[in-house]
């Protein structure tokens, strides 16, 4: 039995290594699926796994355990950036910006609880002080690429080699975190006098009187005799909003409009608008009426409606508008479906990987729109892998890039979570426009992610586990738990009757907001299991992107500015 004793004791064989990772990270996660009160901490189990093992001496050589864990972190902050790209500039737009401002403004009172408390509670004169309470602080808003900046910052610091194990405040203060923002959501709740079944009755009032940009499909006759001769593009710019033909009905006869298409009083339109436009285009165009265009006379062959699937590289990033579809291939683009998404096809709309488009016209010319495009659904499974590298080498070298700061004993640098971060939220937004194909299916995105941060837990956990027991026990672990306790639950109960009572946000939306702010997704459940709309998944994707990019930036500004 020697072989088999030696694969768990030798610790610089590459079996013992890979075994010890193997176990750490399926016992984390099995263990992180068990739900105490509907609440389970999920993949954060893996670094409590990984100090077990610390603790009981299963470790391996310290430039390995680095390796994976600086490899982890990259990977799983690049996924993120990814992730939140496409949304990061948008949340600012309709209403976003108050959102945004109130989750701002609890991440720095949740950086400036922290600091009250370690000159409250602990001593200054103890350089490893203030670098413990960050793990804390990381810990008490369950924010794991945060504790991974603070932790890849403290080796500019630390140069000595002495770096503090931070993620012992993290793993003491992150259970009690995510209880705490749960609570501290429900006692807004009574602070606020909120009745949740008002909020649900003003959500429903306010879906009604604001419908969103969808698509909406209706046939229309026109009667407006000054349409009489005009054409479809004269139409569009009168009423100033777009709209698409696709079938137009003239004495009998049904035919594939373009922007030459003149009309005649009688005439029946199918047209394609944003739903919020509809009723001042009827009343424009003429009144809506039912028509079985399934009976209607063609010229030749029959109209058909496909859904097409973007994936040709070249689409990338091209404009709708640009394409000329109508007058070039004779078909009509009626609504793209982006991300589970239906959206209106405005001109503007600049297409991307993995769009799916709904194109109208004759089988012919549809079929050759439909090569165009590529529409091969098996090429989407195949993930971008040249794209998460090359971003990955660009943005180690963005975060190494050196920013003298007077004052400041190191030079700033972005590291390796806050560079990569930052240039994969450009890539997700803008990399269309350098050819760079950036789609990545949702599973494949979190099976990288989830691989991330898990290789990440398991090495912060496996390397902090020595120690963990004496700081528990003999040290400050019960003030961490404490201290915790207080930055996860002032910042929300000063913010959230603010919010509620400023800005009248509903108390679903502000839910999500918060659960948002703390990237905290078992926060955002409960929200989920409280309100049937989806005004807390709206809340919590409109802050989430500003929110991880601060959380991770000003894990590294504390170290680097305060820690030195």
């Amino acid at each position: 039995m020697d072989w088999l004793i030696n694969l768990f004791t030798t610790q610089d064989s590459i079996a013992h290594i890979v075994l010890l990772y193997g176990i750490v990270i399926a016992i984390g996660i099995m263990l992180g699926k068990l739900k105490i009160g509907g609440i389970s901490l999920g993949v954060t189990f893996v670094l409590f796994c990984g100090i077990v093992a610390g603790h009981f001496g299963f470790t391996g050589p310290t430039p390995i355990l680095n390796f994976l864990q600086d490899f982890g972190l990259i990977l799983f902050v690049f996924c993120i950036g990814l992730q939140v790209g496409p949304g990061f500039f948008e949340s600012f737009k309709k209403g976003g910006v108050a959102l945004n401002g109130m989750s701002v403004l609890m991440i720095f009172l949740n950086i400036i609880v922290m600091f009250a408390c370690y000159y409250l509670f602990f001593d200054t004169s103890n350089k490893t002080n203030l670098p413990m309470m960050i793990g804390v602080l990381y810990g008490a808003v369950t924010n794991t690429p945060g504790l991974g900046a603070a932790n890849e910052a403290l080796t500019s610091v630390f140069t000595n080699g002495q770096i503090p194990q931070i993620a012992n405040g993290y793993a003491c203060a992150y259970p009690l975190g995510v209880l705490g923002i749960i609570g501290a959501t429900i006692l807004i709740r009574f602070i606020t006098k909120t009745n949740l079944k008002t909020e649900e009755e003003e959500l429903e009032a306010e879906e009604a009187a604001n419908p969103h940009a969808k698509p909406l499909a209706i046939t229309l006759e026109v009667s407006n005799v000054y349409l009489a001769g005009r054409t479809l593009s004269q139409i569009s710019e009168f009423l100033g909003r777009d709209i698409v033909c696709t079938r137009i009905l003239h004495q009998g006869e049904m035919t594939l409009p373009n922007k030459n298409t003149k009309f005649e009083v009688g005439d029946k339109l199918h047209i394609v608008c944003a739903e919020a436009d509809a009723e001042a285009i009827k009343a424009f165009i003429g009144p809506e009426t039912d028509f079985e265009w399934e009976n209607a006379k063609t010229e030749n062959q029959p109209m058909i409606s496909k859904r097409v699937i973007v994936t040709n590289p070249k689409m990338n990033g091209k404009t709708l508008g640009k394409m000329h579809f109508s007058s070039v291939y004779g078909v009509n683009i009626t609504r793209i479906t982006r991300q589970g998404m239906d959206l209106f096809a405005s001109r503007n709309h600049h297409f991307h990987i993995g769009d799916r488009v709904m194109v109208v016209g004759r089988e012919e010319n549809v079929n050759r729109v439909a090569e165009l495009m590529g529409n091969s659904a098996r090429s989407l499974n195949v993930p971008n892998i040249a794209t998460i590298f090359i971003g990955i080498v660009i943005g180690i070298l963005f975060g190494s890039i050196p920013i003298a700061v007077p004052g400041v004993p190191v030079p700033l640098k972005l590291g390796l979570a806050g560079g990569p971060l930052i240039i994969a939220i450009l890539i997700g937004r803008f990399g269309y426009r350098i050819k760079l194909v950036t789609y990545t299916t949702t599973s494949a995105n979190m099976m990288l992610r989830e691989m991330g941060l898990a290789l990440f837990l398991a090495s912060v956990g496996i390397k902090a586990g020595a120690g963990f027991v004496h700081t528990v026990v003999q040290g400050d672990g019960l003030l961490y738990v404490l201290t915790g306790f207080f930055i996860t639950i002032i910042p929300i109960l000063i913010v959230g009757p603010f919010a509620r009572w400023k800005f009248k946000f509903n108390y679903f939306t502000l839910m999500g907001m918060i659960a948002g702010t703390y990237t905290d997704p078992p926060a955002l459940a409960y929200a989920n299991s409280s309100c049937s709309k989806e005004a807390p998944a709206i809340g919590y994707s409109t802050v989430y992107p500003l929110s991880m990019f601060l959380r991770i930036f000003t894990a590294q500004i504390c170290v680097l500015f305060f820690c030195g």
